[in-house]
């Protein structure tokens, strides 16, 4: 898909590099610059999305509600990335939408550092940046739509598998990337809550499944063998939990090991429904995906310009209020369990 927008020779460079290196790789349209360059069309709503990687159910889903909120302000949309999940795997397809001339991307960033320098060459000329789900540095992006806060998806978890366990036992965390900004923060905060509020659970090990269904499989495995004390398991990311889950259900763990974490009622359902899992969280990332759009739209738009204080509607969400280091806030996480879960479908 292809936007004929003008752009000036300085991105023949990007262009080069970006033929070489990506071939067959679908993107479209401007932006804006952190060092004051103001090269954006306000007419163009041509939105890129890019996740941290294909494939991924949580992404999809993510993704359908980005798709619907650019087809109600009659954009265009389109969603790229890399197989895997890794932190220069992005920079490509940066550049590639760079060239292209889209209005805005919608980036999960993979590293917080990895991918600044294609991000902010992108709002150099005139590409408007909106992260999601995972953040960059502040310095390479116009604003952030934040899922919950770090602190209130630290403590849900940390609340849940504390109540499973009896609060008390070793339990271990199996995450993302190494290098996931998102994950590593709430699981520094789940950390020191578990230091200050629950002393007598320990935390015996993380592990990272680089959300890969079967890595995560194999690093559960992996855990129960190493730790057979082990009480409980926080899976932070929904392919993580998905595949402890499947460990768990078929093996002589399930009943004694509690698993918790954020997951997706359409992955987590059978499994809260045979007892592998009581409870678990998550924001709607449909939701999230459709705030996302709308964000980028009103920075192309110039309904915001991403400070402090800014406030824009997101179409059926209403109205949200930029706050400190240029973030929005989607809401609260929800605990699914088996009373409810049949009330959602993503």
């Amino acid at each position: 898909m292809t936007f004929a927008h003008k752009r000036v020779a300085a991105l023949a460079a990007i262009a080069v590099t970006a033929a070489l290196a990506l071939t067959g790789c679908a993107d479209t349209g401007p932006a804006t610059s952190s060092t004051g360059d103001t090269g954006g069309d306000s007419d163009n709503l041509a939105i890129t999305f890019l996740p941290k990687n294909l494939g991924n159910p949580y992404f999809d889903t993510s993704a359908k509600g980005g798709k619907a909120a650019v087809e109600e302000f009659k954009g265009t949309f389109n969603q790229v990335g890399p197989a895997q999940a890794s932190p220069d795997a992005q920079v490509s397809y940066i550049n590639t939408a760079t060239q292209q001339g889209v209005g805005a991307l919608v980036v999960s960033a993979n590293d917080p550092k990895a991918i600044c320098d294609a991000l902010n060459q992108a709002r150099q000329n005139g590409v408007k940046v909106v992260t999601f789900d995972s953040d960059t540095d502040a310095s390479c992006r116009d604003l952030f739509v934040n899922q919950a806060s770090a602190d209130g998806i630290a403590k849900v978890q940390v609340d849940l598998i504390a109540d499973q366990i009896g609060d008390e036992g070793e339990i271990a965390i199996l995450s993302a990337a190494a290098n996931a900004t998102n994950q590593n923060a709430w699981i520094d905060k789940m950390k020191s809550l578990l230091a200050s509020d629950h002393p007598n659970i320990s935390l015996v090990d993380v592990v990272y499944g680089n959300d890969d269904d079967q890595t995560s499989f194999d690093k559960t495995a992996a855990l129960l063998q190493s730790h057979p004390k082990l009480k409980g398991i926080v899976s932070p990311t929904t392919v993580g939990i998905a595949a402890a889950a499947r460990y768990l259900s078929t093996s002589s763990f399930k009943g004694k090991v509690a698993l918790t974490g954020l997951g997706t009622p359409n992955q987590m359902r059978e499994y809260v429904k045979d007892g592998t899992v009581a409870k678990f969280a998550l924001w709607n990332p449909e939701d999230l995906g459709y705030l996302s759009a709308f964000a980028a739209k009103a920075l192309i738009t110039g309904e915001i310009t991403g400070k402090e204080g800014d406030t824009f509607t997101a179409g059926k969400l209403g109205e949200y209020k930029v706050g400190a280091d240029g973030t929005v806030l989607l809401g609260d996480p929800y605990v699914f369990d088996k009373d409810n879960i049949d009330q959602f479908d993503f």
